[in-house]
């Protein structure tokens, strides 16, 4: 079964050099295109595409709104369908970048990368990855990857997550794998490893690591606490 992407995008002569650029690829099926944040939000759920490819600013509802309300829990009654978004824009600034992942994205592609690498970030995602393209500014490169967990809690960090996404971090911190997640959740791994994404990107943190410090930090749990039941 090809990846089937949706292409969200206010220019329709970049939408059909989207289509083009990805027809050349027979694991990836392009299933719709969005004008807008709003249409792509109607579209996502009639569609249920593997991953949005979405554009930043748009008019109406834009790209950042859009990400925020797909990756809602309450988007889809379905657990085991969560509408990955990759973000393709030619805003490659830290501002926008950070508003993106906070939003839910998954991860974060400029205009001007290669056929190869959006092909690439499509597939990474679709599996329940993140990806953030090396095009992508230093600044956020060097001021997500790097970056120290804080020796303190911070208020209202975890406000950025969703509920399904505190449940995974709770699990996560108390030590259970993706497949046990995903066994004591019932849900399918690509959708647990999509949440344990958005929770990094969210979080902004480097890694599964130092995701369970935030959680302990701010006593999401607690040192010889219960697993949640």
């Amino acid at each position: 079964m090809p990846t089937t992407i949706l292409l969200a995008d206010d220019e329709r002569l970049v939408r059909s050099g989207l289509r083009m650029i990805l027809s050349v690829h027979p694991d990836l099926e392009v299933v719709g295109e969005a004008p807008d944040g709003a249409e792509a939000l109607l579209m996502t759920r009639d569609l249920t595409p593997d991953v949005v490819l979405m554009d930043l600013n748009m008019p109406g509802v834009d790209g950042i709104e859009a990400t925020r309300r797909l990756t809602a829990d309450d988007f889809t009654p379905d657990p085991n369908y969560t509408a990955k978004v990759l973000v393709l824009t030619g805003l490659g600034d830290d501002e926008h970048v950070f508003a993106a992942l906070r939003a839910g994205a998954s991860g974060f592609v400029l205009k001007d990368a290669a056929p190869a690498e959006l092909a690439s970030a499509i597939g990474c995602v679709a599996e329940g990855n993140c990806y953030l393209a090396p095009s992508v500014t230093r600044g956020v490169i060097s001021g997500l990857a790097p970056r120290p967990v804080p020796h303190r809690p911070v208020a209202g960090i975890l406000d950025r997550l969703t509920p399904r996404e505190l449940e995974v971090l709770k699990l996560m911190a108390h030590g259970l794998t993706n497949e046990e997640i995903a066994a004591r959740l019932h849900l399918a791994m690509h959708t647990v490893k999509t949440h344990v994404c958005r929770v990094i990107m969210r979080l902004e943190v480097k890694n599964r690591t130092q995701a369970v410090v935030v959680a302990y930090q701010n006593r999401l749990v607690e040192p010889g606490g219960e697993l949640p039941g």
